[in-house]
């Protein structure tokens, strides 16, 4: 019987292999300290592999990661041993492509620092505990969008940015009264 694919984890790191935006999905790292470790041992491994064209595929600790860098961004997408290599590459290449597309071909670590909010936001529309829920570059991208352009949404749905804008906002109105 087949099993719906399923995502361990979403890193991106900068071209040190610090943290930019990073989602687990998997119980395999208990700890942040092993998250981080299982990082710098994907990195370390990666790092010299030439990934800017397209997508390169790696076993480490019996996970399949597929990766690609874009200036100083490296992209990884983890899944477990018995995992199809093409799921994890669509994964990796809608997440690639809706990044490209929220950041406007600007695929940069001060840029995606900037815009960080609509990157955590891609990871939440890609997968759900592991499951996969949309590959489509420019449909991910779309529903950011829509979510960020939401200001009537409520404060608890909104990024710290919006909400930021929404109390300016109505701090203002009623200011002007």
């Amino acid at each position: 019987q087949e099993a719906c694919p399923t995502i361990k984890n979403i890193l991106l790191l900068d071209s040190e292999g610090k943290r930019v935006a990073v989602k687990y999905y998997a119980e395999d790292w208990p700890s942040n300290s092993s998250k981080l470790a299982f990082e710098k041992s994907i990195f370390t491994k990666t790092q010299k592999t030439n990934a800017r064209t397209e997508a390169e595929i790696t076993m480490l600790e019996s996970n399949i990661i597929v990766y690609r860098f874009a200036q100083d961004l490296h992209f990884f997408v983890t899944g477990g041993d018995d995992e199809n290599e093409l799921i994890l590459a669509t994964v990796l290449q809608g997440f690639y492509d809706a990044v490209t597309l929220l950041l406007r071909n600007n695929v940069e670590l001060r840029e995606a620092l900037e815009n960080l909010d609509l990157i955590l936001l891609c990871l939440d529309e890609i997968v759900d505990g592991g499951i996969v829920l949309e590959t489509d570059g420019s449909v991910i991208a779309g529903k950011v969008s829509s979510h960020s352009m939401d200001d009537g949404a409520p404060l608890s749905e909104q990024t710290i940015s919006q909400a930021l804008a929404t109390a300016r906002e109505h701090l203002t109105r009623s200011l002007l009264r």
